[in-house]
């Protein structure tokens, strides 16, 4: 079975590298320290952990993060014994961490996203899974492994999360079970929710308000959309962080069946978060190098902002709404 091989994998290897995506959410976080504590408890070895861009200030309680290198800080010159990717759909989404894996010894790829194709040496994708965190949770129960109340911390901080808090139709009894494994743990479930969504800056708070009110709705108000510029955070003095919930807060409003933010980026390309009430965005994203699961996707594209939103909605518009 590939999980026992995970065990002798990381029995056997020295020095270990732990990879998270991109603009890292709860759940790359969570799940990277959530492996850190669990193989610093159960096989007494410390890894390194990567990430690739920034961590935002709201997940600077998750256990052991402050551990965490930037990738500039890393030699890249390094061969690991074994590095292993957690919440990473695909491979670029690790960016210029990506000659580190392809150099490792041994490569793991630990998921829950139904696009992965699995590009790793072992590859645990669960697409019905709620997080990568659901993952690693399930894996360390498979190999009886202690949980800590740090890891169960981390792992926590995943799957409330991906599930937007157990609301998000990937809420599953399973994950809820592992959920309350976790506060038997010592998980308090009141902090963890003011860590992850009580946390908005007054400069925050005021840009996604100034973004919402911007909205464009379209076809009977069953398209929404919004457009964030470098000039609008600069305005705001807030940064990549305030836009998390935001494309969320226009799915909710009732006529919507398809809302996105299109984000200027600063290499002048626009980055896409999508989400939907019944239509495949996945597929959408899809077509623009992206991905993601079936309601909640997303894209980088070359062109800029306005270019997109019209690729975007030619998309869009194929689907019925």
């Amino acid at each position: 079975m590939e999980v026992v091989q995970l065990n002798d994998i990381i029995k056997s290897s020295k020095n270990i590298l732990i990879t998270s995506h991109i603009n890292p959410d709860g759940d790359t976080l969570g799940s990277m320290c959530g492996m850190y504590s669990l193989i610093k408890l159960n096989f007494k070895k410390k890894c390194d952990m990567l990430v690739v861009s920034k961590i935002p200030d709201k997940y600077k309680f998750i256990p052991n993060i402050d551990l965490a290198k930037h990738i500039d800080e890393l030699d890249k010159s390094r061969e690991y014994d074994l590095v292993i990717n957690v919440d990473v759909a695909a491979i670029d989404r690790i960016c210029d961490a990506k000659v580190l894996f392809d150099k490792a010894k041994k490569t793991v790829n630990i998921d829950h996203h139904k696009t992965n194709i699995g590009y790793a040496d072992l590859n645990f994708v669960e697409g019905d899974a709620s997080s990568a965190s659901e993952v690693i949770y399930s894996i360390a129960k498979q190999l009886g492994w202690k949980v800590n109340l740090d890891a169960a911390i981390c792992l926590y901080t995943g799957i409330l999360t991906d599930t937007g808090s157990f609301r998000f139709n990937n809420t599953t009894a399973r994950c809820l079970e592992y959920a309350a494994d976790m506060i038997r743990i010592g998980v308090i479930p009141n902090d963890m929710f003011k860590h992850c969504y009580e946390t908005y800056t007054k400069d925050m708070a005021l840009c996604q308000a100034y973004c919402v009110d911007k909205a464009v709705f379209l076809d009977d108000d069953k398209i929404v959309y919004t457009t964030v510029y470098k000039k609008d955070m600069e305005k705001f003095n807030t940064d990549e962080e305030f836009a998390e919930g935001l494309v969320e807060r226009l799915r909710a409003i009732t006529t919507t069946s398809i809302s996105f933010v299109a984000k200027e980026m600063k290499n002048g390309g626009c980055k896409i978060s999508m989400r939907s009430k019944k239509v495949d965005v996945a597929e959408i994203c899809g077509l623009f190098g992206g991905g993601g699961h079936k309601f909640a996707a997303g894209c980088t594209m070359k062109c800029n902002v306005e270019e997109s939103i019209k690729k975007i909605l030619h998309e869009i518009r194929k689907h019925e709404l």
